[in-house]
């Protein structure tokens, strides 16, 4: 399988897209096991190789993230760019791949960004306060299911960046929704639910992220399906932590 990789190449303030021929690839590779092979190529001839983020490459620790083909992730749904397969490419395509653009996000080198801003969001409102001592007894604290059911579906988010990547807004909202309705919708995150979503969304706006218009492009490139309901019941906890009309 042959592959053309336009690859966004940047040590600087400026950058700029250098194309790479890679041919032997197999269909079954992954997207980042292609850069792997681009890269030991460029060791090999003395050039210097792609600067790209990876971890766990299983879907689970959010770092692999880059756009590819104007799509956060690639073109496959509800999957990250280290489990996207070359064969949902073409043989022969030429694959542009480039970093997350978003202001809060600068470059760092290639397609690495510094995606510290949305550490410092969590930092802002995302722990529950627990009194100190020993462990309580399990199931102490009853969990209703449908409950239990959204903070699951919210404690999803892997902090990827890509509903940011994808927003037209550079908008971090479905991220800031996703770890407040996870610890919000639970008995033991009340006592700061309100503060948690005033705090959170305060550090959203200060770190430049830009404002939700509900397009939905943030839903559709979370590789973990997080849901736009999810910046509604944010929303609604926001305007109640605002108006004192704290009721669930």
């Amino acid at each position: 399988m042959k592959l053309t990789l336009r690859i966004w190449r940047q040590n600087g303030p400026t950058g700029r897209l250098v194309d790479y021929p890679l041919d032997g690839l197999s269909p079954d590779m992954s997207f980042l096991e292609a850069l792997d092979v681009l890269n030991e190529r460029l060791i090999t001839s003395g050039d210097e190789p792609v600067a790209f983020d990876h971890d766990c490459r299983e879907g689970i620790c959010g770092a692999c993230g880059v756009v590819i083909n104007g799509h956060a992730h690639g073109p496959q749904r509800a999957t990250t760019a280290c489990q996207l397969h070359l064969r949902h490419f073409a043989d022969g395509d030429v694959v542009t791949v480039e970093p997350w653009r978003a202001g809060p996000f600068p470059v760092v080198r290639d397609l690495v960004v510094d995606r510290s801003a949305l550490d410092r969001v969590i930092a802002a409102g995302g722990y529950v306060g627990v009194p100190t001592g020993s462990a309580p007894d399990a199931h102490a604290v009853p969990v209703p299911k449908p409950a239990a059911d959204t903070a699951f579906e919210a404690a999803a988010c892997i902090g990827c960046g890509a509903c940011v990547a994808a927003c037209p807004n550079g908008s971090a909202m479905l991220f800031t929704a996703a770890k407040t309705t996870h610890l919000g919708v639970l008995p033991q995150g009340q006592p700061e639910r309100w503060s948690r979503a005033r705090d959170m969304v305060a550090e959203h706006d200060a770190a430049g992220f830009g404002g939700c218009t509900n397009t939905g492009e943030c839903a559709v490139a979370c590789p973990k399906g997080i849901p736009l309901t999810t910046i509604a019941r944010l929303n609604a906890d926001l305007l109640r932590a605002h108006t004192g009309r704290r009721t669930s």
